[in-house]
């Protein structure tokens, strides 16, 4: 297990589509490691394997539900399939590891039901409730090449905030995301 570097806004591989695992073996359990292990060292809610450079579809998340016996808890999804979505919307506070110290109030469903695998090809199914089912959507995200930002208003992601942010020690000039507000 290793703590791997988190990529930032402006590196290609947050905007590619991940490509789904085929092999459940003993790299696919590394990964698996490594993103909970790097999740655990940033303190976040979430991480999918486009963050530290690996274009698989697999995400690791924690139990956020305080209520739950398993809060804190970190587990990991490989292929997810958002199955199902509520129509009902919470807005809450977003923001991302790979964008950091920028957060913004977004609109996410109130419930999401993801399938797909553990690191061992057993099937999983996922239930998630308001910062889970947040979560989860927007780790799902991730693996399609899509960021929070670009399920901001047209006025929000255009804020100097966003095209102009500090990562890395670096000035990186961002340009309006490719991709439509998808609300």
């Amino acid at each position: 297990m290793a703590v791997r570097r988190i990529r930032t806004l402006g590196d290609p591989v947050l905007r590619q589509r991940a490509l789904a695992v085929a092999d459940f073996d003993a790299p696919l359990r590394r990964l698996v490691a490594d993103l909970s292990e790097t999740l655990a060292d940033a303190d976040g809610a979430g991480l999918a394997a486009p963050q530290i450079g690996v274009g698989l579809r697999v995400f690791v998340y924690r139990v956020l539900d305080e209520a739950s016996p398993a809060f804190g808890t970190i587990r990991h999804l490989v292929n997810p399939v958002l199955v199902e979505q509520a129509e009902s919307q919470i807005e809450d506070e977003e923001g991302c590891l790979s964008i950091p110290g920028v957060s913004y109030p977004l609109a996410r469903p109130e419930r999401v039901v993801a399938s797909g695998f553990d690191c061992h090809g057993e099937p999983l199914r996922v239930e998630g409730t308001e910062r889970l089912a947040r979560c989860i959507a927007h780790e799902t995200d991730h693996l399609d090449g899509v960021l929070f930002i670009d399920r901001l208003d047209t006025e929000r992601r255009t804020l100097r905030e966003i095209r102009e942010l500090v990562l890395d020690g670096e000035m990186v000039r961002v340009r309006v995301s490719p991709h439509q507000p998808l609300m």
